[in-house]
């Protein structure tokens, strides 16, 4: 790997952003802004998420994934086409020019609230595939509704830093379409040269990253150099995603990324994918555009440009077939 020595990811205190502290809450919403503008990753420590709820979190990934491989594909991801179930290894590829991920994964989504209707080919939305194990289905949802009131509160600093109201985005992310995904990655030393996950941007405005010491997380910077995002205790690691970059008119970048575990241990992350809602139109902000920076990119639904992510990824959607 590159080294790149002067390039470190910040560690930024957002306990303010939940206090009545309007100075505090300027400074952090400038401190995320420069990470954005800048590496597009930091680390966010002072978040109040309970540590025995990431522990209960990593206990029940660690049950799913020691299944019987049975058991996991018959929640595969292909017998759905709006992105929940079991991902088996090399299933995806994020880089297509390099080879298939080596990775397990399960995505859990938002369930539908009494009465609501889901497109049944909308990414990232309708009923979960849970598996029957004991406290599973209660512990994610309680981590996935936690990290959605996180993802909001960064989203106001966001609004505060892009210089808009800051409540600008509470109705594009009320509905979205966020994805919590358990990940889990075989030992590497074998093979240190092949990607547990190939490099790639994200899809959505926000990632909220949870790893265990194994580390294994690479950045890319602004010069091509690929540099270690290392566990930090206590701290989640965050990025921004393509829908906020189209939204920010590339006032934030986001930044390729990649897993590469090179040593004899298992890996296992929890990562959150926030996306915003289905019918939020991604265009450029505001006060992102000025004469001489007109917008950048065409607008689009959240779904519609979800959807064409995930059907780079994964060949049975591109097929438009699922499994029976």
């Amino acid at each position: 790997m590159n080294k790149a020595e002067d390039a470190v990811l910040p560690i930024i205190d957002v306990a303010p952003l939940g206090s009545d502290d309007e100075a505090a809450i300027q400074a952090v919403a400038r401190t995320i802004g420069e990470a954005c503008r800048n590496i597009g990753f930091f680390y966010i420590a002072g978040h109040g998420v309970p540590d025995d709820l990431s522990m209960r979190a990593y206990a029940q990934s660690a049950c799913f994934f020691d299944l019987p491989l049975a058991d996991k594909t018959a929640l595969a991801i292909s017998r759905s086409m709006n992105n929940r179930g079991y991902a088996g290894l090399t299933s995806e590829s994020l880089d297509p020019d390099d080879a298939a991920d080596f990775k397990e994964a399960f995505n859990v989504g938002r369930e539908p609230a009494q009465g609501e209707v889901f497109d049944p080919d909308l990414p990232s939305a309708g009923p979960n595939q849970w598996p029957d194990l004991p406290g599973f289905e209660v512990c994610m949802t309680e981590y996935y509704t936690t990290m959605h009131r996180l993802a909001e509160r960064l989203h106001i600093a966001f609004a505060i830093d892009l210089g808009l109201p800051r409540g600008w985005f509470a109705p594009y992310i009320d509905r979205p379409l966020a994805t919590l995904r358990l990940l889990r990655y075989p030992a590497g030393a074998a093979a240190p040269d092949r990607p547990g996950a190939g490099a790639h941007t994200d899809y959505g405005s926000l990632t909220i990253l949870s790893q265990d010491q194994t580390g294994g997380l690479e950045v890319q910077t602004r010069d091509g150099a690929w540099i270690a995002a290392p566990p930090v205790p206590g701290a989640f690691v965050c990025n921004i995603g393509d829908c906020l970059m189209r939204w920010s008119n590339d006032t934030y970048k986001s930044t390729p990324h990649r897993v590469m575990n090179r040593t004899a241990r298992l890996r296992h992350s929890i990562a959150f994918f926030f996306d915003p809602n289905p019918d939020a139109l991604i265009a450029c902000l505001p006060t992102c555009e000025t004469p001489d920076r007109p917008p950048r990119y065409p607008p689009v639904t959240a779904a519609d440009y979800l959807r064409s992510r995930l059907d780079d990824t994964y060949a049975f959607r591109r097929e438009g077939a699922r499994m029976p």
